[in-house]
Order: structure tokens, then sequence, then C-alpha cells
């Protein structure tokens, strides 16, 4: 679906460079998530009143958005919970239950900046439509859901890699884990993006020491690409798997064959959950006791358990929230908090 960029008063030449201009500028998966929302928002509206966005929105279409994903619709009858049901037959949304806050948020976020693609002001600005946006985050809050069951903490990591023996699948997954581990925590799809070019190698015979380079993160693009350090064990892992896989181009973590042939296309963000999964299992933990995600929260818990300061932690991590950040301290036990020994 296109997104509805530029106002109707440019031309069709302006508006392809304007819009050129937007997809250049904006991370991928800022854009992603726009066409996802534009196809939910479009498909709610033609649901409920069987007609196509309209540019501006206006501001009674906004608060029946709000009203109708601020409740339950489980137990609810009419055409709100028609609607919804029509949503989820077409594979827009999961279930009756109310969207989370955040869900909500993104959307209206969302809607807001296509408004701002054609020079208008959103209907979400009104007065009365901001306050029941207000009212329906607070009505819908929940407890912070975790992203993995638990965190892989270096105890846990250490009986993974205790799982992995010389063979490329073993190779493979010991850098795989390591890098995700120790260079702040990446995401998976951070992980299986990158490149052999991504690994700077110019430091290491001298210093052990890779950087490593992230083309696109969730609060990065290609024109800020940041380089990360990875030291000692970790850069001497990635660096025998390039070795011995005889990685000369092309994608850094890639399938191994049952065979142990390593194969030619990337890896997968669900075959790195599999390989999560395959080394708890292993190590003695159940298959769900973390997600790919357990790497990213492990990290920063061991930052916190080691006293490392936040700052730094979050220089490594990418995180731009110190609130977010701060939630992965504030679950270490308290008794753990160097501020308790002050006196003594």
């Amino acid at each position: 679906m296109m997104l509805p960029i530029a106002p109707p008063a440019l031309s069709a030449a302006e508006t392809e460079a304007l819009t050129d201009l937007w997809r250049r500028g904006t991370p991928e998966n800022t854009l992603r998530a726009w066409e996802r929302d534009l196809a939910y928002i479009a498909a709610w509206k033609r649901l409920a009143y069987a007609e196509e966005l309209s540019w501006p929105e206006s501001e009674a279409v906004a608060l029946r958005f709000l009203l109708e994903h601020a409740q339950d619709l489980s137990t609810a009858a009419g055409p709100a919970r028609e609607v919804a049901e029509a949503l989820i037959a077409a594979g827009l949304r999961r279930s009756l239950a109310c969207p989370a806050p955040s869900t909500l948020d993104r959307r209206i976020a969302s809607w807001r900046a296509f408004h701002r693609m054609k020079n208008l002001a959103s209907p979400f600005q009104a007065p009365l439509v901001a306050e029941a946006r207000g009212r329906a985050r607070r009505a819908a809050a929940r407890p912070r859901q975790r992203k993995s069951a638990n965190p892989v903490t270096r105890e846990v990591l250490e009986k993974l890699l205790a799982t992995c023996d010389a063979s490329h699948r073993g190779l493979r997954d010991r850098a795989c884990l390591m890098l995700g581990w120790a260079s702040g925590g990446r995401r998976r799809a951070e992980i299986v993006a990158l490149n052999h070019d991504d690994i700077d190698s110019r430091d290491f015979a001298e210093k052990g020491l890779l950087r490593i380079r992230l083309l696109s993160t969730k609060t990065t693009g290609k024109e800020a690409a940041p380089r990360l350090p990875l030291k000692g064990r970790a850069a001497r892992a990635v660096m025998r798997w390039i070795a011995v896989a005889g990685i000369k181009d092309g994608p850094l973590f890639r399938p191994v064959s049952q065979a142990d042939r390593v194969l030619k296309r990337r890896l997968t963000a669900d075959g790195l959950r599999q390989i999560l999964r395959h080394r708890l299992v292993l190590a003695g933990y159940p298959a769900g006791f973390a997600s790919p995600h357990g790497l990213r929260a492990g990290f920063l818990t061991q930052a916190a358990l080691d006293h490392t300061p936040l700052p730094a932690a979050m220089q490594l991590s990418l995180h731009r929230s110190v609130q977010q950040v701060q939630s992965y301290y504030a679950d270490v036990d308290i008794a753990e908090n160097p501020a308790t020994d002050l006196l003594e």
C-alpha cells in the first residue's frame, strides 16, 4: 500500500520526488510499521463507514477509532465487534481483546504522520480527541510484559556456549550467541542482517578487537550506522567462524545443513530463535526458557548485576530511553544496589 505522501497541490513529479526523499530518510522498520498501520486504518474505515480514508480525517472518525480500540469487544455486541471480527478474518487484528496501549499509540502516531505527509492538521490534535486518547491509554494500561520469559545472563550464556562443539553448527551458534550478547544485546533482526563486510577486523591482530557495523536498527538508519566494539572471546569466536566456514562476502550467519555444510543463504530471524531453543534444551533448560530478546535483556540485566553505569550500558545497547533501560536495572534485587552500602 502506498503511503499518502504529499499534498494535492504538488505535481506528479514533485510528489514522486518527495515520496522518494521520505523513504530514503526514514528507517526501514518505521516504513514497514507505517505500511502495516495504513493497511489497518484504511480497512477499519472501510468496514466502519463503507468509505475510504479522508484527508484530513474528521474528528468524529478519530474519536470512534479511539473508542472502539479502548475496550474489550469479546463481551460486546454491535457494529464495533462486527468490524473487529472482520479485521480478524482479514488477518489484520489478532483478537477481540482491547489492544495494548502501545499498539494504539503507534497506530495513532502513524495516522498523525500520514497527515503531516500531506501537510494537514491531524484530528488527534483536537482537545476532546487528545483527552480521550489519554484516558484510553490509562484505561487499557496493563503490567509490563517481558519479551523473554527470562534474561540470558552471563551464567546462562556460558551454559549455552558449553554445548557448542567444533562443528560448523557449533562454531556458528557460538559466534552468533556471543556476538548478539557481548555487542550490547542485539536484536535478532540485527544479528541475522549482518554481512561479512560489516565486520571490521583491522584491529583484531593487534588488539583482539572487532568493530561491528549495524546498517539498520530500530533507532538508527544507514546514514548513521553505529560501529560497536566486540572484544576478547566473542571477537575470536566470530573470526574463527568466518575462517572455518570460508566466508569471504555475503551474509555473516548462514544455515548449516544436516551434513554440517555451510549454505550460502542468510540465516533467518526464526532460524536464530531455533538456535537458541536448541541450545537451551542441550544446556538443560526448557525450550521456552528464553526468547532471542533474552540476549538483550540478559546483557542489560548482567550490566546491572555488575554495577555497570547505566550510560555505559546504553552506549552499547543503543537504547534512547533511559526509562526503558532503567527497567532492567530495577529488576535486579534492590539489596544488590551499591547505594545500600554507602554507610558501610
